[in-house]
């Protein structure tokens, strides 16, 4: 039996979010500072720059999570690399080579805690059967329950990808369960398009997470060179069909 102080009924520590069994704290100051960096710390806080983490409370489930990106466990939880045999891991290995993510990622079940390091970065808790396939921009994966089945996705033109000097692949997850994000921006500034046989164009890299029933695509600004040239853009991201599309106001 383990007796938890100092943990959920820290003064400093704020759960600002939480979905079925998984919480993110948020420290309210940053403590652990000296006369050199205590003005830098303050007003970092004062700006919303604060730690954040991010604690899953396994009841006999199991979770997924980046590589390394582990702080403490607690209770009777066991970690296994989250492969299903070669064939598997030689799948993953190549994934990773084009989403930039790790090719093995660990997986934690049992009974007890899993605490994930300190991030600077926001959380996003997103309910991925509500998506009908979450795709992922580069480095936004930080866990994800288990059970959801985690492919790569393709550009569907991928030479107009490559002239847009935007990525070939991107991970996707599927199912049902919770998957957590880190985003550049908090969940308050995130525009959420909800497209109905639509299509939306974004200049830059800016959404970060879509449906995987949007076809996705590098284009030209528009059909002619001209007409491009004096839009001043090149190519866009354009997003066509019916699913949902989070947008960040910074690339």
């Amino acid at each position: 039996m383990i007796k938890y102080k100092n943990l959920y009924d820290n003064k400093n520590i704020k759960i600002i979010e939480q979905k079925g069994n998984v919480k993110v704290f948020e420290y309210i100051k940053d403590l652990s500072v000296d006369t050199g960096n205590a003005v830098a710390a303050y007003f970092a806080s004062e700006m919303n720059v604060r730690k954040r983490q991010v604690l899953i409370e396994l009841n006999g489930n199991a979770y997924t999570i980046s590589a390394g990106a582990m702080q403490w466990t607690a209770g009777a939880v066991k970690m296994a690399a989250d492969v299903k045999g070669i064939g598997d891991l030689f799948g993953k290995a190549l994934s990773s080579k084009v989403t930039k993510e790790s090719a093995i990622k660990p997986k934690y079940e049992g009974q007890g805690l899993l605490m994930l390091e300190p991030t600077y970065k926001h959380i996003l808790l997103e309910e991925v059967s509500d998506w009908d396939g979450l795709v992922l921009d580069d480095g936004l994966f930080l866990a994800c329950e288990s059970k959801i089945q985690q492919k790569v996705v393709a550009r569907t033109n991928l030479s107009s990808a490559v002239l847009g000097k935007e990525g070939l692949f991107n991970l996707c997850l599927k199912g049902q369960g919770i998957a957590v994000l880190e985003s550049p921006v908090p969940r308050e500034e995130l525009i959420e398009f909800e497209l109905e046989n639509d299509e939306i164009r974004i200049d830059g890299n800016f959404a970060i997470a879509w449906s995987s029933s949007l076809d996705f695509r590098v284009e030209k600004s528009s059909k002619s060179l001209i007409g491009s040239a004096v839009s001043g853009e090149g190519f866009v991201n354009v997003y066509r069909g019916t699913g949902k599309i989070l947008m960040a106001p910074i690339a």
